[in-house]
């Protein structure tokens, strides 16, 4: 992981269900010039799961959440969206299999997840066209 003032820092948070997904998300996400954190691949066996979560949270720039019918029922999304939102960083939310309507229709949906900014996967690529804009004013504002 490069450290976070070289680049910004995007944490991606997703189901397990999701790897894969989030995976080709996460070589976009570098292909704009930012780094990522992705837990399989940022956490080692006999890390403090929790701990390392938290600590690459607090580093990161901004949250790309999946959000798809398997994420909304795990616990350390939830973890991952809280820290970012009393840190008040960027969160994306990217839907994948199900629609914005349904989403923020859904009465179990908390008030906070209603409000991210959401991109559909087969949109997605425009929050990778502001990503790269953004990285590329972190590099001018951090010469």
């Amino acid at each position: 992981m490069v450290a976070m003032q070289d680049v910004p820092l995007v944490f991606i948070s997703h189901s397990s269900t999701d790897t894969w997904v989030a995976k080709q998300i996460a070589a976009h996400v570098r292909a704009c010039g930012a780094e990522v954190f992705l837990d399989e691949a940022d956490i080692a066996h006999g890390d403090d799961f929790e701990g390392r979560i938290v600590q690459a949270a607090k580093a990161a720039t901004e949250l790309i959440v999946l959000l798809t019918p398997w994420a909304m029922n795990r616990p350390y999304i939830w973890l991952e969206i809280g820290v970012f939102w009393g840190d008040q960083k960027r969160m994306v939310g990217v839907l994948h299999g199900m629609t914005a309507k349904a989403f923020t229709a859904d009465e179990q949906t908390p008030v906070v997840l209603k409000r991210l900014s959401l991109v559909t996967l087969n949109d997605v690529e425009t929050y990778f066209e502001q990503l790269r804009a953004r990285v590329t004013q972190w590099k001018t504002d951090h010469a």
